[in-house]
């Protein structure tokens, strides 16, 4: 068979080097470590990069998914460093990018029926490596409960309260669950939300809001006080919005370190 001409390889002579090149949205089953129960199944949004040299006309955007396929089995965290480290060598790359979006699922108990189901987070993992300074960051969407306080010392009776988000994203030197960081936000919040309730459990939750009235300030606070003492996390941001239930805006606080 004739030898078929490698147009990416060949040399490019306006010497500008691309920051990244690769493949973008790609829809891909992946396993993921599960603290629970060792191994859980979703469907990821993958994007893949590599540093171009300004020598270079293009890359191989095929060796990306052969570079998936090979690690079908094992996409998580602990072995993002190999699969950058792969994509570095198969396309002879001084700095490697890949980004995953996903759901994942933790199976939760309402709190007084002690039914359970499904919660779905969404969940962001974002690495960059060259090899000697590999940067891992992890990102958990929480939905949440609040109850304002002001609200509620002003008021005779009742309180607004709204369902919210918080985004916690870190970057680690050693494994971090996504669900500690799911526990983190929970716990920061009025109330913890779930997938199935029944009447006790509505009766429950509002009440457990009612008396735990929080700000987005106090929720941001109380999640950055459970991660600042944390040695395995080496940064970290904390953003809170409500999707306030009275206001035609959102409330929303962001914290860094």
């Amino acid at each position: 068979m004739k030898e078929l001409v490698d147009v990416q390889s060949q040399k490019d002579t306006r010497n500008i080097s691309i920051d990244k090149v690769g493949v973008k949205g790609v829809r891909y089953p992946i396993s993921l470590l599960d603290k629970a129960k060792k191994r859980q199944h979703t469907i990821a949004n993958i994007n893949m990069y590599v540093l171009l040299p300004s020598d270079f006309k293009g890359t191989h955007m095929s060796r990306f998914i052969e570079i998936l396929n090979k690690n079908r089995d094992c996409i998580d965290i602990k072995n993002i460093d190999n699969i950058l480290s792969q994509m570095r060598t198969k396309l002879n790359a001084e700095r490697a990018y890949i980004e995953l979006k996903f759901p994942y699922f933790i199976e939760k108990k309402a709190p007084v029926s002690k039914i359970e189901s499904l919660m779905s987070y969404d969940c962001k993992v974002e690495a960059i490596g060259d090899g000697v300074n590999n940067r891992t960051i992890l990102s958990v969407i929480v939905p949440i409960t609040s109850l304002c306080p002001c609200s509620k010392e002003i008021s005779d009776y009742g309180a607004h309260n709204q369902r919210g988000r918080a985004t916690i994203s870190v970057e680690f030197s050693e494994m971090v669950w996504i669900e500690e960081l799911v526990s983190a936000a929970e716990e920061s919040a009025s109330c913890e939300i779930y997938a199935l309730l029944k009447r006790p459990d509505e009766k429950y939750v509002t009440e457990k809001a009612y008396d735990n009235p929080v700000f987005v300030e106090d929720i941001a606070r109380n999640i950055a006080l459970k991660l600042k003492d944390d040695n395995r996390i080496k940064h970290y941001s904390i953003e809170v919005e409500n999707f306030e239930s009275i206001h035609n805006h959102n409330a929303y606080a962001f914290i860094e370190r």
